[in-house]
Order: structure tokens, then C-alpha cells, then sequence
């Protein structure tokens, strides 16, 4: 590349967090350039048709809650670039063996009212932090810091730093209720046993009831496409199909940020980060992979339980007691029997995904970092399981492993897609522990990936502060 123009910043990658990045630079008048390496933008943003002609896959993300939660996402004007985000008639359903299934409705109340003896239970845990949910969200979606509002913090905290397990356990009588929350607290791809993994299912069942889980018309490829828009109508810059290998190799700048993982920053950076600080990088933890299944179909899929047709996500693997054996499995190397299956089915709510009368399925499982193997089979026996005869109506089926998620986007290392382990020892110390996680001991070189708090999720705000960090580092 040529050494001119000369840019104030220059972001590698263009995921979501390269791209807010790059955006909040450019909103405070920096001359922006972004460097990406494939042939599209998006990072785990992007959608292809992955199995046949009109039907529209997301790759990796697929339904959004973080996106319309985030202070910083919710502060673009993405809309009047094209984005246009679909709400479903329920946010989640978790179908049970009986033939029902628990539902999360935008309604606390009207969620409660289907968990039975434990409505009473349900109301006083989610309505109070439901009622402070942009407060709560403002204060948790970034670094470690003194928060705005410290008593609803302390209530979310008490229960968000133990375990899905016992919090479940403790709080809940009934397998509905722990079902439903096992299920979303499984997004944090930890065992449930762990302290911390009921944050998981606090704060994403706080924002399905405030914000809900919506879908992107179009494929999640909008998102990015409004963000990249945005940027260029601020002057911002953008280039695909040029790998960095180093940063010797771009355009001089007062600041360069990485939207990539530990080890991909210590390579390209190279001896212009101390060899200490390089070392630190490299020690940075990954947790499980994923397996991901996409399916053309000729029809809906047939649940048996009806409220499942107006449901965006489901979360398929029974109750607490199963989807926490199935991630434990995990972590002892195997790939889960009967695995935790998280589907979403867009195409119900968004008819561009795929051609009339025609339908298509998005679903993965958790597996054991850097696994090969195909769990086609043990995905499609969970759905049939709640959906028989599920089977006959698929048409094509796309898959990719953990190991191949690697291939496809470098920062998904051995398919870990949240950008490293997020426990108590990595929540807000990744990637280095620092007062500032975004910096390095190079004043010109910052991280802005899912690798910095608060980790996975398309909500822009490990870039919007990394961002925040260099304009007051570098300028």
C-alpha cells in the first residue's frame, strides 16, 4: 500500500467494533481509514447465500438484542441508511417434551403469567431491572469503571456473579422457569455451573424485555452495510481485499486500531509493542467453539408447540439439568450428545430471506474449541424432537466447524466466536489487564475487538471506547 494519503487513524478490520470505531473518529473530525482483509465487510456480521440460490444465511450472527440495547448503536442514524430491524411476535420460545413451550414475551408480566408457581418469582426478579434497563445496560456494556447508577447495579450484581445453576436453583421452583433461564444464560458459552454465568441470563432476558431480539430485513449483512454508509457519508474510508501483515505496511497515522484478537495484534504489530506486552497477548484464553447448521426448507418448520411459530430464537435442549450436562460435556473435550441448540428462523418474519412458500434455519451448537466434528445429525434431532417430521422438509443444508469458522475469520479462533473466555479472571481484563484495556504500551496502537470489555455482541461498544481511548492518547 502506498504510504499516502496520510490518515489521522487507520482501523484493521471491519466487524462491528472496527466499524464503530471508525465512525466515532470520524464524528469528532478525524480523517478515517478502514483496512479489510476479505472481499466484504462485516466480520461476523455477514450474510450469503450459503445453500441455494434465494436463500439468505447469516454467517455467523443472526438475531440482535445488543444491537438496538447499545447506547452507542442506538445513537446512529442507521436507519435512514437502510437498516430496517424486524420484531417478532415473541423474542424466544423454549419448547419442552410435553408439547409446551416457555416463552419470553416483551411483557414481564405476560412472561410470568406462562411460568406458573413461579410468576410470582419471575416479577420481582426481572420487573425492578426491566424498569432501570437503560441504566443497568449503560453501565455493564463496557470496562471496568465506577458506575452511574450503583443501586441498580447492585441489584443486577447479586445475582449476575453467581452460577446459572444455583442462582436458577435458588430463585426458581419450577423446570419452566429454570429452563428459560438456563437456555439464555447458555449464551455465555461457560458451564452453568461458573459463577458469573447467570449475568448472562439476567441481562439478555432484561433487554429481550426492553429492547427485544430483532432480526435485520435483509440478513444481519445490513447492519454492517448502514454502518459502512454512515462512515463514508462522515468521510470515512474504506478498503477490502488487502491483508495487513504488519503495520509497517500501511499508511502513516497518528493512531492505528486492531478489530482483531490477541494473537493476530501481537503479529502484526510486532516489536512496536514491548515483547512483555506481546507475551501477555498471547497467553489470552479462548473458550468453546461452535457448530453452525443452515437449512433451506420447503416449509416451517412443524413445532408442536404453536407459540414457536412466533418466535424469532429458540433455545432446544429441555431443561436446566440438560443444557447444563451438555455444556459440561464440553468443557471435558467431547462433543455434547444432546446438544443446546440455538435456532433462529427469520425467514417467518422477513420474506427476503428466501423465495415464497420457502423458509430458511439458522442453528448452532456449542463444541469443544478447534473440533472437526460434524454435528449435523445431533442439531437435527433436537429439532425434530420438538418438531416432528422437521426432517422432510429440508431441501439443502450448509455446515461449518469450529475449525473452519477459523478459517473463515481469523479472530474466531478454534470457532470461538466471542472473542475469548469471559469469566471472572478475563471479563474485564482481556486482553491484557490495564486501566485502560483498549490501550497498549504504544501510544499510536489500540484494541477495538470483541477482545475487550464487554466482549462478544453486535453493539459497537468495545470500538466506541477504544476509539474514546486513543482520542485521548493519540490526538
Amino acid at each position: 500500500m502506498s504510504r499516502d494519503p496520510v490518515y489521522d487513524a487507520i482501523v484493521i478490520g471491519s466487524g462491528p467494533n472496527g466499524l464503530a470505531a471508525a465512525i466515532e473518529l470520524a464524528r469528532a473530525h478525524k480523517s478515517v481509514l478502514v483496512v479489510e482483509a476479505a472481499s466484504t465487510i462485516g466480520g461476523g456480521c455477514r450474510s450469503a447465500e450459503l445453500t441455494l440460490p434465494g436463500f439468505v444465511h447469516d454467517v455467523c450472527s443472526a438475531i440482535h438484542p445488543l444491537a438496538v440495547a447499545s447506547p452507542f448503536m442506538s445513537s446512529l442514524p442507521l436507519e435512514e441508511h437502510g437498516l430496517d430491524m424486524i420484531h417478532p411476535g415473541l423474542p424466544l420460545a423454549h419448547p419442552l417434551d410435553d408439547g409446551t413451550a416457555v416463552v419470553l414475551d416483551r411483557s414481564v408480566e405476560e412472561t410470568a403469567n406462562g411460568l406458573v408457581d413461579d410468576a410470582a418469582a419471575y416479577r420481582g426478579l426481572m420487573g425492578p431491572l426491566v424498569r432501570r434497563a437503560g441504566d443497568l445496560v449503560g453501565d455493564v456494556l463496557g470496562p471496568l469503571r465506577l458506575p452511574r447508577h450503583p443501586l441498580v447495579l447492585a441489584r443486577f450484581g447479586l445475582g449476575a456473579v453467581r452460577s446459572t445453576s444455583g442462582f436458577a436453583k435458588a430463585k426458581f421452583d419450577g423446570p419452566r422457569a429454570k429452563a428459560l433461564f438456563a437456555g439464555i444464560a447458555a449464551h455465555s458459552m461457560m458451564s452453568l455451573g461458573r459463577p458469573l454465568t447467570a449475568a448472562y441470563g439476567l441481562m439478555l432476558g432484561v433487554i429481550a424485555h426492553w429492547a427485544g431480539w430483532p432480526i435485520p430485513k435483509g440478513g444481519s449483512q445490513s447492519i454492517v452495510d448502514a454502518m459502512a454508509a454512515y462512515l463514508r457519508s462522515l468521510g470515512g474510508v474504506i478498503t477490502t481485499g488487502t491483508e495487513v501483515t504488519s503495520v509497517e505496511e500501511l499508511p502513516s497515522s497518528r493512531a492505528v486500531l486492531f478489530d482483531l484478537g490477541p494473537q493476530q495484534v501481537a503479529r502484526i504489530a510486532g516489536e512496536q509493542l514491548p515483547s512483555s506486552y506481546r507475551r501477555r497477548l498471547r497467553k489470552f484464553r479462548y473458550g468453546m467453539g461452535v457448530f453452525k447448521l443452515d437449512l433451506a426448507l420447503d416449509g416451517p418448520i412443524p413445532w408442536k408447540a404453536e407459540a414457536c411459530m412466533q418466535a424469532g430464537t429458540l433455545h432446544l435442549g429441555g431443561t436446566l439439568e440438560e443444557i447444563a450436562a451438555s455444556e459440561d460435556e464440553i468443557l471435558r473435550g467431547v462433543p455434547p450428545r444432546r446438544p443446546y441448540v440455538l435456532l433462529a428462523q427469520q425467514s417467518l418474519f422477513d420474506d427476503s430471506r428466501a423465495p415464497a412458500g420457502k423458509h430458511t434455519v439458522w442453528a448452532y451448537c456449542h463444541v469443544p474449541n478447534g473440533s472437526t466434528v460434524d454435528m449435523t445429525e445431533p442439531i437435527e434431532d433436537q429439532i425434530e424432537r420438538f418438531a416432528p417430521g422437521f426432517r422432510d422438509k429440508v431441501v439443502a443444508r450448509n455446515t461449518i466447524t469450529a475449525a473452519e469458522y477459523e478459517t473463515y475469520n481469523a479472530n474466531y479462533i478454534g470457532g470461538d466466536i466471542n472473542g475469548g473466555v469471559q469469566d471472572l479472571r478475563q471479563l474485564f481484563t482481556r486482553p491484557v489487564a490495564r486501566v485502560s484495556p483498549y490501550t497498549t504500551p504504544n501510544r499510536r496502537l489500540y484494541i477495538c475487538s470483541s477482545s475487550t470489555p464487554p466482549g462478544g455482541g453486535v453493539h459497537g461498544m468495545c470500538g466506541y471506547f477504544a476509539a474514546r481511548a486513543a482520542l485521548r492518547r493519540a490526538f
